[in-house]
């Protein structure tokens, strides 16, 4: 007799309309966002540059010169994801170390993620395309409660992270915490253009055709790619970052707008 099989259970969406209202008040919102990119996680790049188309990159490559590297940084990139930004500062301090402090020993830049399921993605890529793999380290953690010890970084960055964080602003104290003095924060998140027109445009095509195809590329059942736009038109203003980041102690503090201000790439300096 054939063995029975039994029926899968259907997936439980992480996000429903109710919930995208606003899924910064949800109170479990930090265990739908790991249960999106969980299931996200072997789409996430592919879907990144397409629907970016490519700009995601530049970006990055934006956020890492406004964090002016150096030689001997300590780097720490939260949020890392996949591990784009935090290959591109590896590869951004040996490029620094080899001109200004040579045989000073291997520089080191550590990825954090909230998501396990980012990070082998994220080691296989940094041996992939890195000269160096040995000097970046992926950590599966927390942005509101690093484990790292007090005035340790030089530079912190999280690139599209900070909006999906339970608690954005305990996250900048954080990362405040951790930083050294002079060390640098930047903070890479998308935002809404100023612009009427284009804004207008924009959110025809982030609401109604990139969750469409976003969805079909991945295969999600989570709604992760109807949360993503309603994330950043819910999230806060470039003002309020700007002022939050000052309450946590930060000076010479500038906001970027990139790409029509799709993005915005923040800077600010600890004291």
């Amino acid at each position: 007799m054939p063995p029975v099989v039994q029926p899968s259970s259907p997936v439980e969406p992480a996000w429903t309309d109710p919930l995208l209202a606003n899924p910064h008040a949800v109170q479990d919102k930090a265990a739908r966002v790991n249960k999106m990119f969980s299931a996200i996680a072997p789409s996430y790049d592919i879907n990144n540059r397409l629907h970016s188309m490519w700009m995601d990159q530049h970006w990055r490559n934006v956020a890492v010169k406004m964090a002016g590297v150096r030689a001997n940084d300590r780097i720490v990139d939260v949020a890392c994801g996949t591990g784009d930004l935090t290959i591109k500062f590896s590869k951004a301090l040996w490029k620094h170390q080899r001109r200004e402090a040579p045989g000073t020993g291997a520089p080191q830049v550590t990825g954090i993620d909230f998501t396990a399921a980012m990070l082998p993605i994220a080691e296989q890529k940094a041996r992939r395309m890195s000269s160096h793999p040995s000097s970046v380290i992926f950590l599966q953690g927390d942005a509101m409660n690093l484990m790292l010890p007090d005035k340790s970084a030089d530079i912190v960055s999280i690139a599209f992270g900070i909006r999906n964080v339970a608690d954005w602003g305990k996250a900048i104290e954080e990362f405040a915490r951790v930083l050294k003095p002079g060390g640098r924060l930047v903070i890479l998140e998308f935002s809404l253009p100023t612009n009427g027109a284009i804004r207008a445009f924009y959110n025809f095509y982030f609401r109604k055709i990139m969750p469409v195809t976003a969805t079909l590329i991945s295969g999600d059942k989570t709604g992760a790619y109807k949360y993503l736009p309603e994330s950043v038109n819910t999230f806060i203003s470039r003002e309020a970052m700007k002022g939050r980041m000052k309450e946590a102690g930060f000076t010479d503090i500038v906001a970027r707008p990139l790409t029509f201000g799709i993005c915005v790439c923040y800077r600010g300096i600890k004291k």
